[in-house]
């Protein structure tokens, strides 16, 4: 049988604690957006093929659709509105920018936190990784050469800080 009585939970994101009643089944996504009323973070498939709903939780990369909310307590989750610090866009942000890796923008906050989990992870050298480990997130506009441009750059500023 299923435990329909909703679950007092706290989820840190972006820094703040958050309390929520909520049903266990509830997505991680759907807490984002109609709990928390952070709507950066965008439902795509919602069936974890299309990256769109990609967040860090403490600091890798997590298809929020895919991940019950209740179980993302005690961590840190941070969306695309924590990325940016002090006012100053994440480096990944500003080359996204220069880099003209967005067209439509509608995948582009899944895409900035998977870029930055991926340098977190610090496993892709070549753009041949980079473009594998970024295959999980779909950019239907055909964004994809500025996306890998972009981390690239990043990679490259990384190196040599």
């Amino acid at each position: 049988m299923l435990n329909s009585e909703k679950q007092s939970i706290t989820l840190n994101v972006n820094g703040e604690n958050h309390h929520l009643e909520i049903l266990p089944w509830v997505s991680l996504l759907d807490a984002l957006r109609e709990r928390i009323h952070l709507t950066g973070t965008k439902k795509g498939c919602d069936h974890g093929q299309c990256g769109a709903c990609t967040v860090l939780v403490d600091g890798k990369r997590v298809l929020s659709c895919l991940s019950l909310a209740v179980m993302k307590e005690g961590t840190e989750i941070k969306t695309i509105e924590g990325i940016a610090e002090n006012g100053k866009l994440h480096p990944i942000q500003q080359a996204f920018i220069d880099h003209d890796a967005f067209q439509c923008g509608y995948c582009t906050p899944g895409q900035i936190c998977s870029a930055v989990g991926l340098l977190n992870e610090n496993k892709a050298e070549t753009r041949e990784e980079v473009q594998d480990l970024m295959s999980g997130n779909l950019c239907r506009c055909g964004a994809n050469r500025g996306i890998i441009n972009a981390v690239m750059s990043v990679k490259q500023m990384m190196s040599h800080e």
